[in-house]
């Protein structure tokens, strides 16, 4: 990333890479009275929301429209927020659960996330009551699970009743009763920081809703629980000089909700271990950016909603995690770095190579330990990502369970192979598109998958595009519109977002990339 690198590379052909799909179906019947059921609260009738995280302003607990007893859940979607609710429960990994629900309403969504393995979900669009029944496996680190239940962007209230998630219980203290209702979405779970669902029902709705929302329910659409956006817009801010506009982090333009601090290096050992302090150059042309500034600065942004994160590499980032010494050496050193400076976990942006299996066990230690709200992205070349064997996307699907989103660097490249085995020239909607249907078709949420593109021509040695060409990307793959000649069979409204090379050459730019692909992004629904 950053600093340009010309990477010349075209393919004449890709693995075929198979989506897998979970059938998910509508079944009818109740569930056994012996059933072990995980949830809290499952048919609300402690008369709240006790255990429950919805998001604010659109959860409620109503005794008009129930299933069993005498309360349910009654949420009402906006046009902007789809009336998340969600409870995480403690699990086993490697073991089989059954997830349902009884619901009511024009569309409501059952699902998981942060399996570990592939989320699952299933829907209906009936205004009478019916079970919604859904299996899943959890994954070799598994430990918590995330249950949703949501409606869709401007329809009327669904509800829900008789929530049953059965299988093996797990061991931590996390299934506490609440004596009062979350009227706020809570922290997300550090199994799955990422904020939305993502797993397309097995068909779309048979009906049109007359008010529709901007792209069509095909898809589960994106929930706004654990203070995340619906969608990420990234920068990365510049810990050096390099003619750019120098910047603190207070001047990091407000569009921008996720900062990656660039970069942590490795430590003198060699032992996989890194390092961070702010450079002394960049700190006197900012007249005397101390460390305590620097902290107030990450801290005031994080008041105000935005995640600051710290990123490890760079085009010249040699960190080398090869054995599980290593790795536990990365894990401890960037947690005691995030203590230091309040991070909210880390991007990996290693442009010579990874070993899969140790960085992902490396990131499943640094998960644990940062718990709750843990934020983790990447940022891989096109080279790395262009099939489930290359080094990022095998590691980005090692860590699925933990990861927020994946930003493929769409510049410093040649032509590259798309999903469908075309190969695309860099600069264009379809060399975007392609590369991002192969990261979603390989296993990676929808949610997972961000576009990255310089923020200037000065940024990078080439794939510089305009914001009409990301936007019309965003379209192609939210809602097949402003597609070039490669179309996805299916829409992905819950794309995860766009990323920038960086908020000081965007800053240079006047601000072109925040203003325009920034502001496009978080008016997504």
């Amino acid at each position: 990333m950053p600093s340009p690198r010309l990477v010349n590379a075209a393919l004449a052909s890709v693995a075929a890479i198979g989506l897998g799909i979970t059938g998910l179906v509508a079944l009818g019947g109740g569930a056994d009275a012996a059933t072990n059921n995980l949830v809290v609260n499952p048919g609300f009738e402690t008369g709240s929301l006790a255990n429950w995280s919805c998001d604010a302003g659109t959860g409620a607990v109503g005794t008009t429209t129930v299933h069993t007893g005498s309360y349910a859940l009654a949420a009402t979607p906006t046009s902007s927020d789809d009336a998340q609710c969600t409870q995480t429960i403690s699990v086993q990994p490697n073991s089989s659960y059954t997830l349902s629900a009884w619901v009511n309403g024009p569309y409501v969504y059952l699902g998981t996330q942060g399996d570990g393995t592939t989320d699952v979900s299933t829907w209906s669009n009936t205004s009478a009551w019916n079970q919604l029944s859904t299996t899943f496996t959890t994954g070799a680190s598994t430990r918590s699970v995330t249950v949703y239940l949501h409606g869709w962007y401007g329809q009327s209230a669904y509800y829900a009743d008789d929530v049953v998630l059965s299988g093996a219980a797990g061991s931590s203290p996390s299934r506490t009763q609440s004596s009062s209702p979350s009227s706020s979405p809570s922290s997300s779970p550090s199994s799955s920081p990422s904020s939305s669902p993502s797993s397309s029902p097995s068909s779309s709705p048979s009906s049109s809703p007359s008010s529709s929302p901007s792209s069509s329910p095909s898809s589960s659409p994106t929930g706004g629980t654990g203070g995340n956006p619906k969608h990420w817009v990234t920068g990365y801010w510049q810990d050096f000089d390099n003619g750019a506009t120098d910047q603190k982090i207070s001047d990091v333009n407000s569009q921008y909700n996720l900062i990656a601090v660039a970069f942590a290096n490795a430590d003198s050992t060699g032992d996989g271990g890194i390092t961070f302090s702010l450079d002394p150059t960049l700190q006197g042309k900012l007249g005397g950016y101390t460390d305590a500034q620097f902290k107030a600065d990450i801290a005031a942004k994080q008041a105000q909603g935005k995640k600051v994160i710290l990123s490890v590499g760079g085009q010249n980032g040699t960190i080398s995690i090869t054995n599980a010494s290593q790795a536990t050496a990365f894990a401890n050193s960037a947690y005691s770095i995030m203590q230091q400076y309040g991070f909210n976990g880390v991007d990996i942006d290693l442009e010579n190579g990874l070993n899969p299996t140790y960085m992902a066990s490396a990131l499943h230690q640094l998960a644990a330990k940062a718990g709750s709200g843990f934020i983790l992205t990447m940022a891989p070349q096109t080279i790395d990502v262009l099939s489930a064997s290359s080094d990022y996307l095998a590691t980005a699907l090692q860590v699925k369970d933990i990861l927020t989103i994946m930003n493929t660097q769409f510049y410093n490249s040649g032509s590259m192979n798309g999903c469908d085995g075309g190969v695309y020239a860099e600069g264009n909607v379809d060399f975007i598109t392609t590369i991002a249907c192969t990261a979603i078709k390989a296993g990676l949420s929808p949610n997972q998958v961000g576009i990255g593109v310089p923020a200037s021509s000065r940024a990078a040695g080439s794939g510089y595009v305009s914001p009409t060409i990301v936007e019309d990307a965003l379209n192609c793959l939210a809602k097949a519109t402003g597609c070039g000649t490669f179309k996805p069979s299916t829409t992905w409204p819950t794309i995860g977002g766009v990323m920038t090379w960086s908020t000081a050459w965007d800053a240079s730019n006047g601000n072109e990339f925040a203003n325009n692909e920034g502001a496009f992004t978080n008016a997504m629904p």
